[in-house]
């Protein structure tokens, strides 16, 4: 009877314990882990800014003016495309390429003239890179990487103005295409577990670029002659922040 009693006992007990388990509410399975072996495309906004060193010389004589330097600051945006290869449980490597689209201003000072008597706006309008990264995992959803290549930047034509009284004068910086390399870092961090989008990920970014110097034309614009011109060096540097999906 003791026995009966006992197992009898023990059934209701897990009878009752398998019925309370079925009606607890299931947990949500948690989200899957990024992937970050695949490809990409991603695209932004930033802010950035420029600064120039230049001088001015002219054909035929063996000096050349005292250097400026010159800035500019302005938005841009951000579009681009890269795979990534997930090597280890902590390393990413990987190969972009992007175009940014700017709105970069600033003031060129024509150095020749003395002091300084011609001036006009300049604008950095855009400027593209190819380059690889390395990354490192931080937790398996964020990554911090370093990434360097190859940049070309676009800087519009400079309408010169007496500096002195505001008119045109009738001189002009030609428009030029400078060539350079790029260094930057940054973060990228997977939404998954914030947004039900499959594959999105947030990425903000900084890049330095250098630009080889060049000599650019300034013309005398009745004519179209070469009237001088300005050993120019760039430097850029741009913050960007946007949304990658990977696919």
């Amino acid at each position: 009877m003791k026995n009966l009693v006992v197992v009898s006992l023990a059934t209701f007990a897990l009878a009752s314990s398998s019925a309370l388990a079925a009606d607890m509410p299931l947990k949500a399975p948690p989200p899957p882990a990024a992937t970050w072996t695949g490809c990409y495309v991603d695209g932004g906004l930033g802010y950035g800014m420029w600064n120039q060193d230049h001088y001015s010389w002219a054909p035929g004589s063996p000096f050349h003016s005292v250097t400026y330097t010159n800035g500019g600051r302005g938005w841009l945006g951000s579009l681009g495309a890269g795979c990534d290869y997930q090597v280890s449980s902590s390393f990413v490597i990987g190969v972009f390429g992007d175009y940014d689209p700017m709105s970069i201003k600033g003031t060129n000072e024509d150095p020749l003239p003395s002091p300084s008597d011609f001036s006009g706006s300049e604008k950095e309008t855009g400027a593209w890179a190819i380059g690889g990264r390395l990354g490192y995992l931080v937790t398996p959803s964020l990554l911090t990487y370093v990434n360097g290549g190859y940049t070309r930047a676009r800087f519009d034509q400079v309408n010169f103005n007496d500096e002195f009284t505001g008119t045109p004068v009738p001189f002009a910086m030609l428009a030029h295409t400078y060539d350079g390399w790029f260094l930057g870092g940054g973060t990228e961090y997977a939404l998954g577990s914030i947004v039900p989008i499959p594959g999105l990920f947030w990425r903000t970014e900084y890049r330095f670029a250098s630009y080889e110097a060049a000599d650019v034309p300034v013309i005398y614009t009745y004519t179209g002659d070469i009237d001088h011109y300005e050993h120019s060096t760039p430097y850029v540097q741009t913050i960007t922040s946007g949304l990658v999906w990977r696919f």
